[in-house]
């Protein structure tokens, strides 16, 4: 996620002691982490210098002068090695560390454990954190300006696959296609993003096979609990029930409702689907031909697995970065009303891809994605209004607008027609900008 990068750069200005922990024996860790607090006020460090303890190295940090920045990157490795240490921080920091100038950062890549041994109520050091920030992954107009080369509609394909991952953006290049990045980067056995999710996962996971079949089975479309419950075959709904719940833990996986729903925890429409896109791009198309990649038919898994269907792929996408989009204009007080919920809304006949709901559902926002070759003509809006009276959210005092969001833009009638009834016209070109605003 680009984490140490971030820190480093807070970092680079500021005197600073950054020890960066390994999965090396407890006493290497304490060893390398004793040895920068002494080269912080001397020039040279003694040959093999370690303090007796952790408690002494903690210790040792309150005599630094100034007003040091100590960052403990990774710091579920050091726990790892040794479980003792929170407790023992919370000891040092609670008798003095506390009231000195140190800037303490601690920094970890499991969500789960920092989590449960940092956050969580019962951690031993609950309650003593100034702040605390969940690095999200980087918006689409972010990630498209890792490539300036691309089109939108390209920079667009490119985060339906990696999302907001800046590892993941900065090896791809906008030198070569789309397709050609994906054969070479993450079909390929030696590719570097090839094994990513599995070692990741393999590392966070006690029971990663059951993840697996669970993730495999979303990827493929199974998105309600009884359809995950039985493709993945892990067991019965509240069994699996479990598993999603770590996974949304992890924040791997989300359950997402229709929009109109008020109490979304006790809604029975929920479905789950993948936080990550390169995690549902993963487990599309690598986890189940991971028999013929390893057997060097990268090029034909692409040519006859990903490519017929990698437009629909990217036109899911679409969909998420049109709702993203229409978060931003909220943020940017560029909608006309203020949104309560914004997400999708479908039942068994019908679906509607963008909903904003405003207070007491007396402003409503609706919009229709099409990822599409062919500009949209009128008779897409008429089909979106249509669908709209049939929803039980709007009654003769709600406030109704409409967006149409198109890969491939707008027939002039159309657009006529949007100007005439106000209704919002998006392309790929708005939606990988910064600062949306509406006509």
């Amino acid at each position: 996620m680009g984490k140490t990068e971030l820190l480093r750069e807070f970092c680079k200005d500021k005197r600073h002691l950054f020890f960066v922990s390994t999965l090396s024996s407890d006493g290497h860790q304490l060893a390398g982490f004793s040895q920068q607090i002494w080269a912080y006020t001397h020039s040279q460090v003694p040959e093999g210098f370690t303090f007796p303890s952790w408690e002494a190295a903690f210790r040792g940090l309150t005599e630094l002068p100034g007003r040091p920045v100590v960052v403990m990157d990774e710091f579920t490795y050091l726990i790892s090695g040794n479980k003792a240490i929170p407790s023992i921080l919370q000891k040092v920091w609670d008798e003095g560390l506390k009231n000195s100038r140190v800037f303490l950062i601690l920094c970890g890549s499991y969500v789960g454990k920092m989590e449960r041994e940092i956050l969580a109520f019962r951690a031993p050091l609950y309650g003593r954190r100034t702040a605390s920030r969940y690095l999200l992954p980087v918006d689409l107009p972010t990630a498209a300006q890792f490539f300036p080369a691309y089109s939108a509609e390209r920079q667009i394909e490119i985060w339906s696959v990696l999302g907001g991952m800046p590892y993941y953006l900065q090896i791809f290049e906008d030198s070569a296609g789309v397709l050609a990045n994906i054969r070479r980067h993450i079909l390929d056995t030696q590719g570097r993003l090839y094994n990513e999710p599995r070692l990741v996962l393999m590392e966070e996971l006690r029971e990663p096979r059951n993840y697996f079949s669970i993730l495999r089975a979303i990827a493929e479309g199974r998105t309600r609990l009884n359809e995950i419950a039985l493709a993945s075959g892990v067991g019965n709904g509240s069994k699996t029930a479990r598993y999603l719940s770590i996974l949304q833990e992890m924040r791997l996986v989300s359950r997402r409702v229709p929009a109109t729903e008020t109490q979304p925890a006790k809604s029975k429409k929920g479905i789950y689907e993948f936080t990550d896109p390169f995690l549902r791009f993963w487990f599309r198309y690598v986890q189940p031909n991971i028999g013929s990649l390893e057997l060097g038919l990268a090029d034909a898994v692409l040519a006859e697995r990903v490519r017929p269907t990698f437009a629909a792929f990217a036109g899911r996408a679409f969909e998420q970065a049109a709702r993203d989009y229409v978060a931003r204009l909220a943020r940017a007080n560029a909608l006309p009303f203020v949104p309560d919920r914004i997400g999708s809304w479908w039942d068994r006949q019908a679906e509607i891809d963008v909903m904003a709901v405003g207070e007491d559902e007396q402003a409503i926002l609706l919009g229709e994605c099409k990822w599409s070759p062919r500009p949209l003509g009128t008779n897409i809006l008429k089909e979106l209004q249509a669908k709209a009276g049939k929803l039980p959210a709007i009654d003769l005092n709600s406030r109704v607008s409409y967006a149409l969001f198109s890969k491939s833009g707008f027939t002039p009638e159309l657009r006529k027609l949007a100007r005439q009834q106000g209704v919002l016209l998006v392309t790929p070109a708005e939606l990988t900008i910064k600062s949306p605003q509406l006509d």
